[in-house]
């Protein structure tokens, strides 16, 4: 294959766990309400992996949802990228326990792990492989299982997570006006401490200690968080339109990371987006972080919002810190 090819969405598919865990069932457990959930994060239920689901489960079954979508094999695949920060273990990848599921003998496979933003990070990778001729299809898979990550004493935190997987095949295209057109990846590292589950790696290893103190589950601090969210949203949509040479008119859909409905509607009314292109989840499914974009963009094309030739604005941030950007045409 000749070098410069443009990456091209192909397939897209997505799982999602049949248990549904509403706000009221928050109710018996922490101190809250429907009506304040609601109010402060837009979400009314989210999905949760229930015995024999996990992340590699999950984001085998959107696998295969995205490869015959695309009408490919698995054994056509060049490559398979998971992100995720929920782990199947700590080793090996879970792209591994996806591709043994897949039966996809010998195509190698990586886990990324940048959090929310991790599915753009393997949009960018995927593009990368593709473009300089190392490789014609891969597949990209983001998938989490957060809920098991929670920790269901904590009002502020564990409302706001969701289970579920995303998955996009991408291939060589020669056509010009087909395929991811940019990518915009950034870190901050000395955000560290926003989001984080602070035992159960090299710096903390698991101890009756670390159990006790509920250290293996997500950690926030929420308000630094929202701040952050708000701010690269409102960048990453800005740097993303002026790189691209685009208008509010030239864009057929806006997908961001499914994080917090104050945040996305603060984001897209300074770039004078109208509601009707920005497509919204979070209601049903809340945070589903890598999930969440290759959820959503699946969703949004079978509901016919988004199809061959439309031109889709991708934006997500997350625990990192990371943020990332991705315009594409379907």
């Amino acid at each position: 294959m000749a070098k410069g090819a443009r990456a091209a969405i192909t397939g897209l598919g997505s799982a999602l766990p049949e248990k549904v865990m509403t706000n009221f069932d928050f109710e018996k457990i922490v101190d809250t309400s429907d009506e304040w959930i609601v109010q402060r994060t837009g979400i009314r239920q989210r999905r949760v992996a229930g015995d024999g689901e996990s992340t590699a489960t999950l984001g085998a079954q959107a696998a295969r949802a995205a490869l015959e979508d695309a009408k490919c094999a698995p054994t056509d695949l060049d490559l398979i990228l998971c992100c995720t920060i929920t782990p199947e273990m700590v080793f090996p990848a879970t792209a591994c326990f996806i591709q043994q599921s897949l039966g996809a003998t010998d195509v190698p496979a990586f886990d990324i792990s940048a959090a929310c933003s991790g599915w753009l990070y393997g949009l960018a990778v995927a593009s990368q492989f593709i473009e300089n001729g190392m490789y014609r299809r891969v597949l990209v898979v983001g998938a989490e299982a957060l809920t098991r990550f929670a920790d269901f004493t904590d009002r502020g935190s564990c409302i706001l997570f969701g289970d579920g997987a995303g998955a996009a095949v991408l291939e060589a295209c020669d056509d010009d006006r087909r395929g991811v057109l940019y990518n915009v990846l950034h870190a901050d590292g000395a955000g560290w401490d926003f989001i984080h589950v602070p035992a159960g790696g090299a710096r903390t290893p698991a101890s009756h200690q670390t159990v006790d103190d509920h250290q293996h589950y997500i950690h926030m601090r929420g308000r630094d968080v929202y701040k952050f969210a708000v701010e690269k949203m409102q960048w990453l949509l800005a740097d993303c339109m002026e790189h691209c040479g685009l208008t509010v008119d030239d864009v057929d859909l806006v997908v961001p990371h499914q994080v917090n409905i104050r945040i996305i509607s603060s984001a897209t009314e300074k770039l004078k987006f109208p509601i009707d292109k920005v497509y919204v989840n979070i209601d049903r499914f809340g945070n589903t972080s890598a999930a969440s974009i290759p959820i959503a963009l699946t969703e949004a094309r079978q509901a016919g919002r988004i199809g061959t030739g439309s031109l889709v604005v991708l934006v997500a941030f997350g625990a990192g810190l990371t943020w990332a950007g991705t315009v594409v045409r379907l």
